[in-house]
């Protein structure tokens, strides 16, 4: 598993855990975004190794197939968050596209080359709901079969990691499986990301940036599901075939910053401890945490609207977005509450 230290491949790991013995092996270069304290419950478990490398090492890649035996790959490692492809897009290049080659090659070299390994195997991939490009406010969600329309260094940079993978099954009749996510949400996020940049910001008092007039739309899913929907294509899905995981749950930005808002002032309101420990929020005051809100210029070629027709996914393996909004939020926002000692050292990236 690739990125396992990163927000969603350490939910991942530990929803696979619970009901899966199988000897994992855990390969992260630890990047700005990748937290090794994240695996603290897992490391320890039998049958898990941990491997602090990076995925465009091809000679590391060869190795771990080989001396691991390694039959699925599920490869979560990816550079993410849009902003820094637009001031950084090389680190995009390389980790997404090359690094998902490394990966690809190697499969294919052990699995099918030298036959080192007996299947059956798995090369599943995790891509994202923006190589479809933007959607207008009455436009149907994206299905499987929407033309890619990547507007980011990093939806482009994803884009051709899903075309490489497919390249490989077609031409080589290598296993895969693809993924496309919309946005997730949950524990272990990095704070740079929407939802745990304004959970912390509002614990500490910080403006709550948002982009243009905050009317940029995205379908919430909460990460536990996600885990689930790949689990579950991982056992079921058919080989060489795409599903879009999505939740039908649309918010603009505006209003979803307003809901956080609400769900922290409850917080504080329910648990008078927390005036104490977080005294610089407005919620710990009992002031209103929307004066918080700050507009900000947008960024360049921002999507206005990202939704997921999540029917094939449903249709074929039987999933279905289970979590509750408002409760997997009141979760995720009660995590970073708990999780001081996770979040703090990170330091306080911002907009």
């Amino acid at each position: 598993m690739t990125g396992g230290a990163g927000f969603i491949g350490v939910n991942f790991l530990r929803h696979w855990r619970r009901s899966h013995e199988d000897a994992l092996v855990i390969l992260d270069a630890l990047t700005y975004a990748g937290n090794q304290r994240s695996l603290d419950g897992i490391l320890d478990q039998p049958g898990v190794r941990f491997v602090h490398g990076d995925i465009c090492d091809q000679e590391l890649v060869l190795e771990l197939f080989r001396s691991e035996r390694i039959d699925l790959v599920v490869h979560f490692a990816a550079e993410s968050h849009v902003d820094r492809s637009i001031t950084g897009p090389d680190a995009f290049i390389r980790t997404n596209v090359t690094g998902t080659h490394t990966l690809l090659k190697a499969a294919k070299a052990v699995w099918l080359d030298e036959g080192q390994v007996p299947g059956p195997w798995r090369f599943h991939h995790i891509s994202t709901d923006e190589v479809y490009g933007s959607l207008g406010p009455d436009d149907p969600p994206f299905s499987e079969t929407t033309p890619y329309q990547p507007n980011s260094p990093y939806s482009a940079s994803k884009a051709a990691a899903d075309h490489l993978v497919r390249a490989y099954h077609h031409t080589y009749g290598l296993p895969v499986t693809t993924t496309n996510c919309s946005n997730n949400f949950g524990p272990y996020q990095f704070p740079e990301k929407l939802l745990p940049l304004h959970i912390l910001n509002l614990l500490e008092g910080r403006p709550l940036p948002v982009y243009g007039t905050g009317g940029n739309i995205r379908d919430w899913l909460f990460v536990e599901d996600h885990c689930r929907a790949v689990e579950l294509v991982i056992q079921r899905g058919r080989v060489g075939e795409t599903y879009n995981i999505g939740s039908s749950n649309e918010w603009n930005n505006l209003d979803l910053c307003r809901f956080l808002c609400r769900e922290m002032e409850d917080l504080f309101r329910d648990d008078p401890s927390l005036a104490s420990r977080f005294p610089t929020s407005p919620a710990s005051r009992q002031d209103a945490c929307q004066e918080l809100i700050t507009f900000v210029k947008d960024r360049p070629g921002h999507d206005l609207r990202y939704a997921i027709d999540a029917r094939k996914i449903k249709t074929e393996l039987g999933f279905a977005s289970t979590s509750n909004f408002g409760h997997a939020i009141r979760a995720t926002i009660r995590w970073y509450i708990d999780h001081e000692d996770w979040w703090r050292p990170l330091g306080r990236p911002g907009r």
